[in-house]
């Protein structure tokens, strides 16, 4: 379907084609070459992290990070409901069991609380959520995962750039995984990374991303074949989609403050539509606005109506998240409705909105009467 107003577009620019140009006029390297380094490099300097390792999706870098940090069959490992399934679905990747938390409303993450309350003697990581860009409760949660001695994987997929004061989300987790998916901060059409401190960990990475081969850079211009020390997975990420990543990233900053911008105007436009809260911004947090949520209040029925209007006025929306553990393949696995009340019903209420950096203020305007002549309607 041609959108009036998609939910997203992808912001690039000159510079994003060149990067690429130089990477294929070379005729060599496409694989392997520098640029997956320095990526790696630009990386852990925004991040403020010691290692990085970029992959070839965001679901690879959770699988990858399981196996490095030893999870393993009869572990348990909470995660929430509320996310992309492959947050979940990673624990299942090495055998362990997805163990579902609440999520609290102020972030909409992981509800700190609740997590507390499902740790078992067989819990041996959490995995936390920046929902939409928007940090969770992730100090609380790091201190849960030292005080029993647990893992922190963070996912901060939908988060580069946010922020709990002057700390970069992506730097709290004893590993992290980013993802540059088209609809994230930055794009590099797929791709993803890991970022951690633990050394033991960053050399796992780059066996288990790279077919268990000791890395040469030089393998493809080398008679040296180089030796194979464990068992691994060919989840690299290519020297074009490096390179693209690069010029991405330096674009970051201005990008999610378009978002913040864009998201600022709605924010206010909406504050008097009846019927409608907006996810506002925890205090001494910075949210970089991948999603744009509002939650209408009278449940799944007005959502879905308004879904569908804004759908024939040509604007895109969508529910994110369904809950995970109320999908098909989740059921098969013996979860039913009613597991987890509270993110059952936020997750009949939220509605995405179109937000991007291109986003015009006629754009924005559309959209808000849009919204506004529903609810007009519907009194």
């Amino acid at each position: 379907m041609e959108w009036k107003i998609p939910l997203f577009e992808i912001f690039s620019d000159e510079d994003d084609i060149a990067s690429i140009i130089s990477v294929l006029k070379r005729r060599k390297n496409w694989a392997a070459g520098p640029e997956v380094q320095n990526f790696e490099r630009e990386l852990t300097n925004y991040i403020g992290s010691k290692y990085a390792i970029a992959f070839n999706s965001g679901t690879s870098a959770l699988f990858a990070a399981m196996i490095a940090c030893g999870l393993k069959k009869g572990d348990e490992v909470i995660v929430p409901s509320f996310t992309f399934i492959a947050t979940a679905n990673a624990p299942l990747f090495v055998g362990a069991r997805p163990v579902f938390a609440e999520i609290e409303e102020q972030s909409y993450g992981l509800d700190p609380e609740d997590v507390l309350e499902r740790i078992t003697p067989h819990t041996k990581a959490i995995i936390p959520i920046h929902y939409g860009g928007c940090p969770c409760r992730i100090k609380e949660l790091r201190e849960i995962a030292e005080d029993r001695a647990l893992l922190l994987l963070e996912d901060a997929a939908e988060a580069l750039g946010a922020r709990v004061g002057s700390k970069k989300v992506g730097s709290f987790g004893d590993s992290s995984i980013l993802s540059f998916c088209q609809n994230k901060i930055i794009t590099t059409g797929e791709g993803g990374a890991v970022v951690t401190n633990e050394k033991t960990i960053f050399e796992k990475l780059a066996l288990i991303c790279s077919q268990g081969r000791l890395e040469n850079s030089a393998y493809f211009d080398s008679t040296d074949s180089g030796d194979y020390i464990d068992l691994g997975y060919n989840f690299r990420m290519s020297s074009m989609t490096a390179a693209l990543g690069i010029s991405q990233l330096h674009k970051a900053d201005r990008i999610a403050e378009y978002r913040r911008e864009k998201a600022s105007y709605m924010r206010a436009m909406l504050s008097d539509v009846e019927g409608i809260e907006v996810l506002k911004e925890p205090e001494g947090n910075f949210h970089v606005y991948q999603m744009f949520t509002i939650k209408v209040k009278d449940g799944r029925s007005k959502r879905d109506a308004l879904m569908n209007y804004l759908m024939a006025e040509g604007i895109m929306t969508k529910v994110y998240f369904p809950p995970v553990h109320l999908t098909k393949f989740y059921k098969s696995l013996g979860f039913i409705e009613g597991d987890l009340p509270k993110t059952e019903e936020l997750s009949s209420q939220v509605l995405s909105l179109p937000i991007f950096p291109s986003l015009t203020e006629e754009g924005m305007d559309y959209i808000v009467e849009k919204v506004q002549r529903f609810f007009e309607a519907e009194r």
